[in-house]
């Protein structure tokens, strides 16, 4: 691989190419650096996947990964064979895309909401306090839900005060989802308004003057400029976020979920997890996983391709 690099001579400036050993040996300290990581990411993120193999065996922890009889595609036809796999996979897309397009539009408004706040303090506290969720582990708050939402929690106190009754919230199947994708819209939706605050803090301020100028109001200021002026930025968060329909969350839902809630709360990821180390049904639970792992890829690449297409986002 050579690169060009740009060294003076005379007065201009002229391309020198420039080998891979020329490279290493100039940029020698930076690939130092960089060998841990590779390293790490060798030994726990492509090492495993050798293991990818039981997809296809009738895996036996006694006979070994050699010694298992393949089974070639048998795991995957019982995929859709069982009405769990299929409920998973349901429970996943909606729990899912519920968070997508929420994730997208509640950051957008309350970014352009908050863009609206001219006290410099008031706007700074209002950003640390929605952001410092975005920190909290998933255990953490399934802690705090649980204790909020329990029998005794603060909202069936208040439910009772007002002469209703308790609600078990996180046993109740037809309530999962919601708790699931609202919990999740709390945790993360700081993180959105900040890149969207980031993303109209670049826009033209010239733009609103002339816009004032002509007589413009702040609605409509908002609606012809700082909508086209942040949709870069939307239509890069919207593709990206297409990798992510069959990933819903396993540790919000593992730490949420119970017996009484799989029919609305189980997701691919904890599927697989119970199927695979609690029933121990390694090959089942491993082809589902590379069943996932493999429309995500997918999606991702196409994501990838258009954002690049409609916002000239690229990573390489």
């Amino acid at each position: 691989m050579k690169k060009l690099s740009k060294a003076k001579s005379g007065g201009g400036m002229m391309a020198v190419r420039r080998g891979w050993k020329q490279e290493f040996y100039h940029s020698w300290p930076l690939y130092l650096l960089l060998l841990p990581s590779i390293i790490l990411a060798v030994i726990f993120c492509y090492a495993p996947m050798g293991g990818l193999v039981m997809a296809f065996q009738n895996y036996k922890p006694w006979l070994g990964i050699l010694d298992s009889e393949f089974v070639g595609l048998e795991n995957f036809r019982q995929i859709f064979a069982f009405k769990e796999s299929y409920q998973a996979i349901i429970n996943t897309l909606i729990i899912a895309v519920s968070k997508i397009v929420l994730g997208l539009v509640v950051p957008i408004v309350m970014g352009l909401l908050l863009n609206e706040v001219h006290h410099t303090g008031l706007k700074k506290g209002i950003q640390t306090l929605v952001y410092l969720p975005h920190f909290l582990s998933w255990v953490t708050v399934a802690g705090m839900l649980r204790d909020i939402l329990s029998l005794d929690g603060i909202v069936n106190g208040f439910l009772t005060k007002l002469g209703m009754e308790r609600i078990f919230f996180l046993g109740e199947a037809g309530m999962f989802r919601q708790i699931a994708v609202i919990s999740d819209l709390w945790k993360g939706f700081g993180f959105g308004m900040i890149v969207y605050l980031a993303a109209i803090s670049n826009i033209d301020q010239n733009l609103y003057e002339a816009a004032e100028m002509d007589g413009a109001n702040r609605w409509q200021q908002t609606l012809h400029i700082t909508l086209p002026g942040i949709m870069p930025m939307i239509i890069v968060m919207a593709t990206l976020s297409l990798g992510n329909v069959l990933n819903a969350g396993f540790d919000q839902i593992f730490n949420l979920y119970s017996p009484l809630t799989y029919s609305t709360g189980d997701i691919i990821d904890t599927y697989v997890y119970r199927q695979s180390l609690v029933n121990g049904q390694y090959s089942f639970g491993t082809a589902v996983g590379l069943f996932k792992s493999s429309i995500s890829l997918a999606l991702t690449v196409v994501s990838y391709r258009i954002a690049y297409k409609y916002a000239g986002y690229r990573i390489f």
